[in-house]
């Protein structure tokens, strides 16, 4: 399931966030970061994939 949620988390990294750990605060910011930059946004998103 984590290699569905990591290819999710580089074509749109919220969706992965939120497949991940839901309606959170990590997704807010994970929303932020790919609003400011996409790269920021995958490098978030898989961050929070591969520490849970």
């Amino acid at each position: 399931m984590d290699i569905i949620r990591i290819i999710f988390a580089v074509l749109l990294p919220p969706l992965g966030v939120f497949l991940q750990v839901g309606f959170s605060w990590t997704l807010v910011l994970n929303i932020i970061l790919t609003l400011f930059g996409y790269i920021p946004g995958i490098i978030h998103a898989i961050w929070v994939i591969a520490r849970k």
